[in-house]
């Protein structure tokens, strides 16, 4: 496969990761805003998905409908839903003979719905929630049509590995910033609504209820992120399977190996830790680790690969 080919595959996969993830944050911290329990600010979130200074959050924090806009349909913003779909739009559209109709269908779809103007004016006048849904349904029917539609050979695995890899980015970032607030602080009682709209956020909360029977704790919540190997948004679940989808690329390119190196030392590091270990190393020393780990490997994938042709 031509490098140009799979480097858009990738990017467009990782775009509309970060759509999702964007999206059902905002849909959930929305629902927050509306809980009197706690005082609530956006600042978090805008931490993790937008390029703001911690000023320029701290003035927006507190207007729920100004940061919905500026996350959702402002074109001035890098990292808006509708700046995102628009490049997976761009790299899909680059690579139209190397994903299905039904995928291009998906992408085509999800970018003229966001660039509606009734949907502006909902975001400002109406429930947020009914376009938040709108656009996360969009987003769950090109996930649904390119499982069911794409063939499984290098593509594909290129479109997972941008998948997983912004997954595990995304993990890692919302747990460092939620645990930032409690100054990592594991034993610190939080409010419980504090741990379900964060596991609500990453769609985590149902498979924490049934796993721990006892209540809500920080050490069970960063032991469900990090560690379980049957929650899909985990980050060992990602970089596991991110792995495997590197198996599968049958390429003798020198810089794959040092990739699989990478990966493996991230795989074994991450399995062979406990949430004791890892609060013994420090929580936020961990995912910071973690993180750096992810981009070294998105970086060498774009030198090894991508960056030739």
């Amino acid at each position: 496969m031509l490098s140009r080919v799979a480097d858009s595959l990738y990017w467009m996969s990782r775009y509309m990761e970060r759509a999702d993830g964007i999206l059902r944050m905002l849909k959930i911290n929305y629902a927050s805003s509306q809980d009197d329990i706690q005082e609530f600010s956006w600042k978090p979130s805008l931490k993790i998905f937008t390029f703001l200074t911690d000023d320029e959050a701290a003035a927006l924090a507190t207007n729920t409908r100004k940061v919905l806009q500026f996350m959702v349909t402002d074109k001035d913003n890098p990292n808006s839903v509708l700046n995102i779909v628009t490049q997976a739009r761009e790299n899909g559209r680059s690579v139209q003979d190397h994903i299905t109709k039904e995928m291009w269908q998906c992408l085509n779809d999800f970018y003229h719905t966001i660039r509606q103007e009734k949907l502006i004016d909902q975001l400002e006048r109406q429930d947020p929630i009914t376009v938040l849904d709108t656009l996360i349904k969009q987003g769950l029917l090109y996930y649904g049509t390119t499982d069911v539609t794409m063939a499984r050979g290098e593509g594909n695995s290129f479109i997972n590995i941008g998948k997983l890899l912004e997954r595990a980015i995304q993990s890692a970032d919302i747990l460092d910033i939620k645990f930032n607030d409690l100054n990592y602080e594991l034993e610190k009682p939080a409010d419980t609504t504090y741990w379900k709209y964060l596991l609500m956020s990453i769609s985590g909360y149902e498979l924490y209820l049934k796993t721990y029977r006892s209540g809500f704790g920080a050490k069970n919540v960063m032991e469900q992120i990090i560690l379980n190997e049957n929650f899909p948004r985990s980050i060992i679940y990602s970089v596991i399977h991110m792995h495997k989808y590197f198996h599968r690329l049958k390429n003798d390119n020198g810089g794959f190996g040092k990739i699989e190196f990478m990966m493996g030392k991230l795989e074994s590091k991450i399995k062979f830790s406990t949430p004791d270990t890892i609060i013994q190393e420090g929580l936020h020393h961990f995912l910071s680790e973690t993180k750096a780990a992810l981009f070294q490997i998105g970086n060498t994938l774009n030198e090894s690969y991508f960056a030739h042709g």
